[in-house]
């Protein structure tokens, strides 16, 4: 967090109060009677512009002077922050206007900076009066020292000392530094529970985000103390006993103690356990449009079971979405615990008003800088004119946030005013860059080096459209693709994509030599949503496919180059289906993914049929664990009395696959010894997720183990259970700022004795 200073400039009115009082203190005879002003001088002006004292006074050349507007043109000129001295003589009928300027800064240094920004520190402590050429005021010196300093503690930094240093210049200004002594971040030494009975303190302990050092806490930061990291920290401790049937528990007092030297901090938490209650029944009352059986089925507490106040919010909150989809946008849920402390037993009541029932006017959309209105409104489900539809209007927002071209999306229901029967819907967005210019580097074990770039545009212009070219190296493949995705070709929502590429692929050959397998080729996709998470894809594309020669070639690829030529067309059709409804992309926890591919060449000099099916699904598990599972099949069969091609082929071992085995060596082997895959392929995947200790709740750091199991096979040879590979091991996910990060470590299960095995493997930019 950097440090952010509330306060703005502070009027000089110390300075005003005491000159009105000095001039109130004056006696009587010193009062001016009236005059006529015949000539106002200013004295003492150093930088500031003459006009400037000239326009703050409140009388003129010609104007009569009083003692009223001599109070009036103090407060003025002290009004402007110019000036630390103000005072008006009289000569005759010659007002003179005496100032003393305030210093200007002429420069702010920091000494010692390390824990915050240099830059966002010196725009902050401007934006509070405190830069290089504005006044110099002492009192927004010492308020922004003392700033500073809260921002240290709030980092736990105890023992930081911030000194302000004001050094005079020439010409009334003076230079400002603020020299710090940071010092090393208080640590928690221990936290403690006292009162706890119904469930262990390193139970209750695990729930929380602070914690004791520990072996990964230089990188969590978990042990530093903050004060909103503790409030958190107990909500999620009350949240835990009320869902486990402890109504009515409280945290009676927090204790944080920090050591004599400011280094380290121990945390005392009372609480108060109280007993649990069971549920005893469920009742609605209030209005229900007459549909209690439907809201009844929403209903997440049974009789019997402990009371859970996270089934009571979640089924309030149900309600709240069901009578939106009747267009109630302002339903009011009262739940009330009835609780019977004798017996330990609670009965919980639904109180319903659902107000009354709206029409949606208008939806705006607002802070959309550069993308189009439509790019925003296409996705709306929710139509102007139609019932309130809460549903409609989430799924809307939900669709909306994942173009990934703002940063927050928020929906904003306001009534309108004279027609309670109507709402309007502004929809905001914060924009964020939406472009990517990219050139990096990587290393595997399997690939070696590799060189990626890349320019991306996912939302052209503005207008939604993706364009891209990229580029990617390795020892065995390399890639060169353009393309460009239209995802409403048609109003429908119908996308299109089109890629030109150029592939070269050198599959690995135990004799070191090289060969590789060139394909050019361009191909247009279409995609039909069919729901709002499946969409059925078509294309069509050609490919050309060069076997190059040389002595390394295998003879599987050197029987296929005689047989049918070195260079072959292909015109692949492809046909496909996704589903996609995990909770994310890139750290999945909850949720399916399906995808079925079938790629069929149905004109040209090579005929085949290339078939892939993958199923993954992730649950969730206590102790914020998860388990993933992912299947693949993979069939190529060749078609017109040809077999299938051997550049189509699968590959399995490694990474993605069997892990343990070395990449690409699964399948079958050629009489050169280089491994060519095969056209049948299966993989078995099953990981178990844990957060790495002393992490927190950092789901982009996580350990897991893990079990593979699968194989390649021959276009003819039958795939029995004796030729399944198996292997387990552990491993660490990281979603890095280069790229997702995968290690693994592992032994074989069922091997045969040619197998290469590789028992560490990692790679960055890795997907299961």
């Amino acid at each position: 967090m950097l440090p952010v200073f509330p306060f703005g400039p502070l009027r000089p009115a110390a300075a005003l109060m005491v000159a009105l009082a000095s001039a109130a203190a004056v006696p009587s005879a010193w009062a001016v009677a009236p005059f006529l002003i015949k000539d106002i001088r200013v004295e003492g002006l150093q930088r500031t512009d003459p006009g400037s004292v000239f326009a703050a006074l409140p009388f003129r050349i010609g104007d009569t002077y009083t003692d009223d507007k001599g109070s009036a043109a103090l407060r003025a000129l002290f009004a402007t922050g110019l000036f630390k001295d103000v005072r008006i003589e009289i000569e005759g009928a010659v007002a003179v206007v005496i100032v003393d300027e305030r210093s200007i800064i002429g420069s702010v240094t920091f000494v010692g900076l390390k824990e915050f920004d240099k830059d966002p520190l010196t725009k902050s402590l401007r934006d509070s009066g405190i830069g290089e050429g504005l006044p110099f005021d002492r009192a927004l010196i010492d308020r922004a020292e003392q700033e500073i300093k809260r921002q240290y503690l709030s980092r736990s930094l105890y023992g930081a000392e911030v000194v302000t240093t004001v050094t005079p210049l020439e010409r009334n200004r003076v230079n400002v530094t603020f020299t710090m002594t940071e010092g090393d971040a208080a640590r928690i030494k221990d936290i403690r529970i006292v009162g706890a009975s119904a469930f262990s303190e390193s139970t209750l302990l695990s729930l929380f985000e602070l914690t004791p050092g520990g072996w990964f806490t230089w990188y969590s930061k978990s042990d530093r103390y903050a004060r909103s990291k503790l409030n958190s920290d107990l909500e999620k401790l009350r949240a835990y006993y009320v869902n486990r049937g402890y109504l009515e528990f409280a945290v009676e007092s927090t204790q944080v103690t920090i050591s004599p030297d400011k280094q380290t901090i121990s945390i005392a938490i009372s609480i108060k356990e109280g007993q649990p209650y069971t549920v005893t029944s469920v009742r609605l009352e209030g209005d229900y449009l007459g549909k209690e059986k439907e809201f009844q089925a929403f209903v997440l507490l049974r009789p019997g079971q402990p009371y859970r106040g996270d089934a009571v919010a979640e089924t309030s909150k149900r309600f709240q979405d069901l009578f939106g989809l009747y267009g109630y946008a302002f339903a009011r849920i009262e739940p009330r615990p009835e609780i019977d402390r004798a017996t330990g037993q609670v009965a919980v009541v639904f109180t319903a008003e659902p107000q009354r029932r709206v029409y949606v006017r208008r939806i705006d959309v607002a802070g959309n800088t550069r993308s189009r209105d439509e790019v925003v409104r296409r996705e709306f489900r929710q139509l102007e004119g139609a019932w309130y539809d809460g549903g409609l209007i989430k799924l809307s927002k939900e669709r909306v946030d994942r173009l990934g071209y703002f940063k927050e999306v928020e929906v904003e229901t306001n009534e309108v005013a004279g027609s309670p029967d109507q709402v309007d819907l502004v929809v905001n967005v914060t924009e964020k860059p939406t472009g990517n210019l990219m050139v990096g580097a990587g290393y595997s074990n399997a690939e070696k080096f590799s060189f990626t770039a890349s320019v991306k545009q996912e939302n052209a212009f503005g207008s939604g459209n993706y364009m891209g070219i990229e580029v990617n190296t390795s020892k065995y493949n390399r890639t060169l693709v353009v393309s460009t995705v239209d995802p409403y070709w048609t109003v429908d929502g119908i996308s299109r994509a089109i890629d030109v590429f150029y592939r070269t692929s050198r599959p690995f050959n135990s004799l070191g030599d090289a060969y590789d397998l060139k394909t050019p080729g361009a191909s247009v996709r279409f995609g039909v949503p069919f729901s709002e998470y499946d969409t059925v894809f078509v294309g069509l594309g050609f490919e050309r496919t060069e076997i190059g020669a040389s002595t390394g070639i295998p003879l599987s690829y050197l029987n296929y180059r005689v047989l049918y030529g070195d260079k072959t067309n292909s015109f692949p059709l492809t046909v496909g289906w996704a589903r996609d409804a995990r909770d994310s992309v890139l750290v999945p926890t909850a949720g399916r993914y399906q995808r079925v591919n079938f790629e069929w060449a149905v004109a040209g000099d090579v005929r085949y049929l290339r078939t892939n099916l993958q199923y993954q699904e992730y649950w969730q598990l206590p102790w914020r664990m998860s388990i993933g599972l992912n299947a693949e099949i993979g069939l190529g069969k060749g078609l017109g009395g040809k077999p299938f091609p051997v550049f189509k082929n699968f590959y399995g071992g490694g990474l993605g696959t069997v892990r343990v085995f070395e990449q690409g060596s699964l399948g079958v082997v050629d009489p050169t010894g280089a491994y060519i895959g095969g056209a049948k392929r299966l993989n078995v995947n099953t990981e178990l997720y844990f957060p790495v200790p002393g992490s927190g709740n950092d789901k982009s750091l996580r350990m897991f183990m893990f079990a593979d199991a699968g194989n390649v096979w021959r276009e003819d040879e039958t795939a029995t259970a004796e030729s399944i590979r198996s292997s387990a091991g552990i491993g660490l996910s990281w979603i890095s700022p280069v790229g997702p990060l995968k290690l693994s470590w592992g032994v074989p299960l069922k091997i045969q004795r040619n197998d290469r095995i590789q028992r560490f493997q990692f790679q960055i930019g890795t997907a299961f």
